[in-house]
């Protein structure tokens, strides 16, 4: 057995798990990896193995899953604990993805996403986790580099100037707690449960603070599926009202952080596939770029839009192989 399997197996058995069957789940992005254990009796945890220094910290999602928790959301309850060797051992929210429910009955999509929406509510309402690292105007810009440098091979500072420049111009200096990658992959349907509780929570450890609109945008402008353009709209109203904000300088802010987050995304899809070997993230850049060029539209864009359109291919067939090709075998 590896030494990181072994060290799994220890800390699992320090746990009071070291009978349980284990079963891997899927993964993300990250090097991070899941296993569920199931005890004989039936009980079931999630054990989180995230190496120090490979993966982003233990300790920084226990901070934020707690806070969560404290807002009477559900984060999962953290149940033991080994932070110097990254691994956590957490409660077991179950199979129900968002995306799963959906796929198995679409009608439940104004449901869940009126849910979703309603969390970040109570989230832009709540005092922000303390010592929150703030996601500004120059970091969000510096990020979009990645497009230009793994998908593009192009020179990134044209595009990072032009993206600074239109979030500082569109995106006010406001700063809720966002947790980051709010999508259908991320949140549980628990409908046993009450009221906000009933959207189970993952994949937090990033949250940062910044303007409320950016969770909106990573909840309804989703890498992995298409959300109905009819709940898109609902939601970014339902939003709107509920925040008191200004329904065009609202639009506004949303399509600049929607440019920024797809942008980057389409970029990192890239650097996944050309430093990793994950090709699947190929396949998924030209809806994450069709969600790009629908924000470019907005009339305030205009400048970024033709940076992009001068730098930035678009993702044909041929680009994409070429991608491919420059990818490591795994």
């Amino acid at each position: 057995m590896p030494d990181r399997d072994q060290l799994a197996a220890d800390f699992a058995a320090r746990a009071g798990w070291g009978a349980a069957r284990w079963l891997p789940l899927a993964g993300d992005a990250s090097a991070r990896r899941y296993f569920r254990l199931i005890a004989e009796s039936g009980a079931t945890s999630v054990l989180m193995d995230a190496p120090p220094g490979l993966a982003e910290s233990v300790a920084d999602f226990t901070r934020v899953a707690q806070h969560l928790r404290a807002l009477d959301l559900s984060a999962p309850k953290i149940l033991a604990e080994d932070p110097a060797r990254g691994f956590l051992l957490l409660e077991d929210l179950g199979d129900a993805l968002f995306a799963r429910q959906l796929k198995a009955d679409p009608g439940l999509e104004k449901r869940l996403y009126t849910a979703a929406t309603d969390v970040l509510l109570h989230l832009n309402t709540a005092p922000p986790l303390p010592g929150l690292p703030v996601y500004d105007i120059a970091t969000m810009a510096d990020y979009v580099s990645v497009l230009a440098e793994s998908y593009a091979g192009t020179d990134a500072a044209p595009l990072v100037a032009a993206m600074r420049k239109a979030l500082g111009r569109l995106v006010p200096d406001t700063e809720a707690m966002i947790l980051r990658d709010y999508h259908a992959e991320n949140l549980l349907w628990l409908p046993e449960r009450k009221g906000l509780a009933r959207v189970g929570l993952l994949d937090f450890q990033l949250a940062m603070r910044c303007h409320p609109a950016y969770d909106l945008v990573s909840l309804l402008q989703d890498a992995r599926r298409d959300v109905s353009p009819d709940i898109e709209a609902a939601m970014i109203a339902r939003f709107a009202a509920a925040t008191d904000a200004e329904p065009v300088a609202f639009a506004a802010s949303y399509a600049a952080l929607g440019a920024q987050r797809n942008l980057r995304i389409v970029g990192l899809f890239a650097r996944l596939a050309r430093q990793a070997g994950k090709t699947r993230y190929l396949a998924m850049i030209p809806r994450v770029w069709a969600l790009a060029q629908r924000c470019l539209t907005h009339p305030e864009l205009a400048d970024l839009a033709e940076i992009v359109t001068k730098s930035i291919p678009e993702p044909s067939p041929d680009h994409l192989s070429a991608l491919a090709a420059q990818c490591p075998a795994r």
